[in-house]
């Protein structure tokens, strides 16, 4: 499996950035996947998922900003990242399971946690000025 993160870059507060994770040796409509943000000094945080019956995970922080989707056609995965804050500054990174368990109904709950996943990219990194 092969994840290939792309689209970060430093912006101003208030404006938009689409991340695009790239995906290779998995189907992304097969079962869910995940976006995720490390900051400096901080731990792995779940932000967005989305599972294969288009059914969407968001953390509070980024709730009514941020919109996961996915196109099936191209295998790739989407982050429409927008009124950001300069607290969104990380590297972000998306994340694909290994053997994912449940169907969408069960497994909803644990699909922010990093655990969840066994697949990464190599990140991108957001900076968000004010």
């Amino acid at each position: 499996v092969q994840l290939v993160e792309s689209g970060g870059g430093s912006v101003q507060a208030g404006g938009s950035l689409n991340l695009s994770c790239a995906v290779s040796g998995y189907t992304a409509s097969s079962a869910y996947m995940g976006w995720f943000r490390q900051a400096p000094g901080k731990e792995r945080e779940g932000i967005a998922a989305i599972d294969n019956d288009m059914s969407t995970n968001y953390a509070d922080s980024v709730k009514g900003r941020f919109t996961i989707s996915q196109d099936n056609a191209k295998n790739t995965l989407f982050l429409q990242m927008n009124s950001l804050k300069p607290e969104d500054t990380a590297m972000y990174y998306c994340a694909a399971p290994d053997g994912p368990p449940g169907s969408p109904a069960t497994r909803r709950w644990l699909l922010l946690h990093s655990w969840a996943y066994g697949n990464w990219g190599q990140g991108t990194q957001v900076t968000v000025s004010s």
